[in-house]
C-alpha cells in the first residue's frame, strides 16, 4: 500500500459502528463511531432495528471521509467486520420480516434446552463448533418455527446483519465463512450447510445466504448509496470475518499458543488453530478466520459492563467525589479497589448478571456476591467486581487449554486495558507475562488487515504481528496468583452447587412463579 492510500474498516458492534481508515502498517487516520439502541421489547429479547445500523454505517463513512485527515487519502478498498449470532427474516421481496434478534436475546431458552436434551444438540455442537444456546441462530430459527409459524413460514431468507447491510449495498445474500461458522447450521469439516440441522429445522439451504471465503471480494456498490458515501461503486469490499476472530488477528496473536483475551463490555479469550477444533465437554466455540485458520475459545457475557453496572447502581457517592475532582467515576472506583489485597479479603463475585456462555452456556446462571462480613466495604465490592469478571475468562482459559494445549503468550485488548489495576488482576490470575498493544479497535484492524490480503498487498496475515506496538507489560506476583487459583477453585465448586437453584430463580424472574422449577 503506498503512501497516501488507505484502507476503510466497518466494523458492526453490538451498541455501535465504527468506520476506522488505515494507512500504512495499521496507523490509524481517522475514526468515527455511531452509536444505536437496543430495543428489549419484552423480557429476555433483545432487537435491533437493522435499518437504524445501515444508516449508521453510512453516516460513519460520511464522518470519516469528510475530515481533514481523510482528505489525502485514496480509500484503497473496504473491509468488514461484524458481530456473531444476529437473525434476521426477510421475505422473498427483500423485506424485512423482523428486527434483528441479537446474541444477548434469550427468548429460544427452551429451544436450547430442546436441542440440548432431545434433538442431539451435543453431536450439533461437535459438527459446527457453535455451543448449544439462546444466543445462536439454530436456537432462534427453532423458537420462530415453534412461537411464530406463521412468521417462520413467510421467511424466504434467514441471514444475519453483516448479510442484511451487504444485500443493501449489493443486493445479493452472501456470508462468509466465519459468521456462517458462529450460527450452529454449518458443518466445520465441509464448510457447507449442514443438511442434518436444516432438515432438523425444516428449511432449506435456499433460505440461507451463499457462502464464500472471508476474503472474498464483492464490487458494483448500488450507485446512490455510494455516491451517499462518497465512494467510487466499484471500490472492492472484502467480506472479511467476524469481531472476535479478527480481533485476535487485530492483535497479532495468531500463532500457536498465542492466546488473545479481550475485556470491553462482555470479554472473550481465543487461539487460532491450523484445524477444526471441538471440546468433547461443550465447552468453547470454533469459529473459521480462514478456511485454513480456526479460532477456537469461548465468550463471556459479562465483561466491563458488571463495573458500569456497580458504578450506575451503587457508586453514587463516587460519582459525586469525581466530579468535584475532575475524575471519571471508573478511575475512582478501580482506586479504591487498589486498596484492597487480592481476593478482596474473602469476598466473591460470580458475575452472571445477564446469564453466561462459556464456559457453562447457561443463559440461567444469576449474579452473586458470596462471603461478604461486616468487614467488606465498598471497594471490597468494587475490587470483587473486578476480579469476578477476571475468574469469568479464566474460567474459559482452563478450558481452551485442556483442548488447545497452555498458553505461551498472552495478549489483552479492550476497554479494561486503560486500567493498570485491572491489568495487573488479569495477569496474576492467568499466572503469565500479560502483554497489552497499543491498537485500540483490534477487530477493525483485523479487518483492514484481511482487507489488504485479500486485494494482496499483504502474502500472510502474520505480517501484522510487526505492526503491533505493546505500551504495557506485566509479571504476574505469584502470591496473588496462587490467592486466585484457590478463589476459583470455590468459584467453580460454587456455580456447580448453585446451578439448579439458578434455574429455579431464573423462572421465578421470568413468570414470579417459583413451583413450575420446583421438582418434587
Amino acid at each position: 500500500m503506498q503512501q497516501n492510500e488507505a484502507i476503510l474498516a466497518l466494523d458492526i458492534g453490538t451498541t455501535s459502528l465504527k468506520a476506522v481508515l488505515f494507512g500504512q502498517k495499521g496507523t490509524v487516520i481517522v475514526s468515527q463511531s455511531v452509536g444505536y439502541p437496543l430495543s428489549q421489547p419484552k423480557p429476555d429479547w433483545a432487537e435491533q432495528d437493522p435499518e437504524l445500523i445501515f444508516q449508521s454505517i453510512v453516516k460513519a463513512v460520511q464522518q470519516v471521509l469528510s475530515t481533514k485527515e481523510a482528505a489525502s487519502y485514496q480509500v484503497k478498498a473496504i473491509g468488514f467486520s461484524s458481530a456473531m449470532h444476529s437473525l434476521i427474516s426477510m421475505d422473498a421481496e427483500g423485506n424485512l420480516l423482523t428486527p434483528s434478534i441479537v446474541w444477548t436475546d434469550n427468548r429460544s431458552v427452551a429451544q436450547a434446552e430442546k436441542l440440548k436434551e432431545e434433538l442431539g444438540g451435543h453431536e450439533i455442537y461437535l459438527r459446527t463448533g457453535t455451543p448449544i444456546h439462546p444466543m445462536s441462530p439454530l436456537s432462534k430459527i427453532l423458537w420462530m418455527r415453534e412461537q411464530a409459524p406463521a412468521l417462520f413460514h413467510k421467511t424466504a431468507m434467514f441471514i444475519g446483519i453483516k448479510e442484511f447491510v451487504l444485500h443493501r449495498l449489493f443486493g445479493t445474500y452472501v456470508s462468509d465463512y466465519s459468521i456462517a461458522s458462529a450460527t450452529g447450521l454449518l458443518r466445520l469439516d465441509t464448510l457447507d450447510w449442514d443438511e442434518d440441522v436444516l432438515s432438523l429445522l425444516q428449511i432449506t439451504r435456499e433460505q440461507l445466504p451463499a457462502l464464500v471465503p472471508t476474503t472474498h471480494i464483492l464490487k458494483g456498490m448500488e450507485p446512490a448509496v455510494a455516491e451517499q458515501m462518497g465512494l467510487s461503486a466499484d471500490i472492492p469490499v472484502v467480506i472479511g470475518a467476524s469481531d472476535g476472530v479478527l480481533a485476535n488477528l487485530g492483535v497479532g496473536a495468531t500463532g500457536p499458543g498465542e492466546v488473545a483475551i479481550t475485556i470491553g463490555t462482555s470479554g472473550a479469550i481465543r487461539m487460532v488453530t491450523d484445524h477444526p477444533l471441538t471440546d468433547p465437554q461443550g465447552r468453547t466455540f470454533c469459529y473459521a478466520l480462514t478456511d485454513q485458520q480456526w479460532v477456537v475459545g469461548g465468550p463471556t457475557n459479562n465483561g466491563g459492563i458488571m463495573l458500569r453496572w456497580l458504578r450506575d447502581q451503587f457508586a453514587s457517592p463516587e460519582i459525586e467525589v469525581a466530579k468535584k475532582l475532575g475524575m471519571d467515576p471508573y478511575d475512582l472506583m478501580i482506586n479504591y479497589a487498589e486498596r484492597v489485597p487480592a481476593g478482596s479479603e474473602g469476598l466473591l463475585f460470580l458475575p452472571f448478571l445477564s446469564g453466561e456462555r462459556a464456559p457453562y452456556w447457561n443463559a440461567n446462571a444469576r449474579g452473586l456476591f458470596f462471603g461478604i462480613s461486616l468487614r467488606h466495604q465498598r471497594e471490597h465490592f468494587i475490587r470483587a467486581v473486578l476480579e469476578g469478571v477476571v475468574l469469568s475468562i479464566f474460567s474459559v482459559g482452563v478450558a481452551l487449554r485442556d483442548i488447545a494445549g497452555p498458553a505461551t503468550e498472552i495478549i489483552a485488548s479492550g476497554g479494561f486495558a486503560k486500567s493498570a489495576v485491572w491489568r495487573q488482576i488479569l495477569c496474576d490470575v492467568m499466572g503469565k507475562e500479560l502483554l497489552v498493544p497499543e491498537v485500540a479497535d483490534a477487530s477493525a484492524l483485523g479487518a483492514a488487515v484481511m482487507a489488504l490480503y485479500a486485494i494482496g498487498d499483504l502474502d500472510s496475515l502474520d505480517e501484522v504481528k510487526s505492526w503491533v506496538r505493546i505500551t504495557h507489560r506485566h509479571k504476574p506476583n505469584l502470591k496473588n496468583s496462587e490467592v486466585y487459583l484457590q478463589l476459583y477453585d470455590m468459584y467453580e465448586r460454587i456455580y456447580s452447587k448453585l446451578k439448579d437453584e439458578f434455574d429455579i430463580m431464573a423462572e421465578f424472574q421470568r413468570s414470579g412463579d417459583f413451583t413450575p422449577s420446583i421438582k418434587g
